[in-house]
């Protein structure tokens, strides 16, 4: 196996400040799903109640990324040779799948709301809740974006978009409840009670896509399916290092799986390259560790070389 881990200290010093976001994500939500749910009830507004069971949900999503977090940072252990990298992609799946059946209740609530001709609904708590959500939630998602540029984190990346999407509910919200409280006193404040689950279907459609594709892109890696973007990159690598060394054949498996990256490569050498020695075949392997890139210590890369095909 081949690989030049980065220095420990810094892969440590990531993690922390991984866990550190994580834990203070977690209590800025639990504040909004308390406040969502305590308003919800005041104001009578089953979206602002779902607002706030959607960030409770995504409370305990974050409790359970900052688990996996502390998983990622400890040594390999004997059951876990490879690492615990495989824990990632199940957690994002099972998130994603509970956003999306929280998605798909409430939209069956919002159109039975309709269908019931509405509720009436307290517009002004509802409009200072808004607007301070709104504030908050976007404040916290430019700032976990600008944090997750260094660590570059998959699960700091999937709180982040959490944030947005809570930002974009609280924001479509704030509108929804604005142009219901320019409607009153019109000919169209009828149409006020329709607001409230209205606003809620519509969130629930426009949401319903992120954690979808989510939970598709976390089953391909818990299935170890190849993106095809490296297998392409490496049969590239391949074919350009057959030509230079005429090697006879070769193959490759490549899957990435979380932040892990798996790659074996086995090669089949001509007979004028079996006495070249050790040391130039370190050289290969380290011409093709440099073109794959990515050298860290969550890159797994073994290189044979074999004269027998049936090595492959």
């Amino acid at each position: 196996m081949t690989t030049a881990p980065a220095p420990i200290p810094q892969q440590l010093n990531n993690t922390e400040i991984e866990q550190k976001i994580l834990r203070r994500s977690i209590f800025c939500t639990l504040f909004i799903a308390s406040a969502g749910i305590v308003f919800g009830i005041v104001c009578g507004s089953m979206s602002i109640i779902f607002d706030g069971m959607f960030s409770a949900l995504d409370a305990g999503m974050c409790a359970l990324s900052l688990m996996v977090s502390r998983l990622l940072g400890q040594p390999h252990s004997r059951r876990f040779q490879y690492g615990f990298w495989h824990i990632e992609p199940l957690v994002l799946a099972f998130n994603g799948c509970l956003l999306t059946l929280l998605c798909l209740y409430a939209f069956v609530n919002a159109v039975k709301g309709i269908i019931d001709g509405g509720r009436e609904l307290e517009l002004g708590w509802a409009i200072v809740y808004a607007v301070t959500i709104s504030l908050f939630c976007f404040i916290l998602y430019f700032k976990q974006l600008k944090l997750n540029k260094q660590i570059k984190s998959e699960l700091i990346a999937l709180d982040t978009k959490s944030w947005l999407m809570s930002a974009c509910i609280s924001s479509a919200l704030l509108l929804a409840f604005i142009l219901s409280w320019l409607m009153e006193g019109t000919r169209y404040e009828h149409l006020i009670v329709y607001a409230d689950p209205f606003a809620l279907a519509v969130l629930t459609l426009v949401l319903i896509p992120v954690p979808i594709k989510t939970v598709k892109s976390a089953v391909s890696e818990v299935l170890q399916m190849t993106p095809d973007s490296l297998d392409c990159k490496v049969e590239a690598i391949m074919a350009q290092l057959t030509l230079e060394y005429g090697f006879l054949d070769y193959s490759n498996y490549a899957t990435r799986i979380g932040r892990g990256l798996f790659i074996e490569i086995h090669i089949v050498i001509p007979e004028s390259m079996e006495k070249i020695g050790v040391q130039k075949f370190d050289k290969i392997r380290d011409q093709i560790a440099d073109a794959i890139g990515e050298d860290s210590p969550h890159r797994w890369l073994t290189i044979s070389f074999t004269h027998d095909p049936k090595w492959l």
